[in-house]
């Protein structure tokens, strides 16, 4: 079973769905029996929910896209792909 420090670790890998379906199983049964995980996992859950609906429905501040490939430098190709 993980511990919390696994647990978290993980957690927005096991929201992504980017777990193996064993690592899955592990964090969701460390979940269910953890109440201060379960409560971090849901913050996380809940946050996501709130940054793609505000993404969704907000446009993007003029000049934030050049702000973001300033932060990746050159490796950042402006279609939101690094390489």
């Amino acid at each position: 079973m993980a511990d919390c420090n696994d647990a978290l670790r993980e957690l927005e890998r096991f929201l992504d769905k980017e777990l193996s379906e064993n690592a899955r199983e592990t964090i969701h049964s460390h979940l269910e029996g953890c109440p201060d995980c379960l409560q971090a996992f849901d913050f996380h859950a809940e946050l996501r929910t709130v940054i793609a609906t505000k993404c969704h429905n907000d446009e993007m501040p003029p000049g934030l896209l050049s702000k973001i490939e300033k932060c990746f430098g050159e490796d950042f190709d402006g279609d939101g792909l690094i390489g």
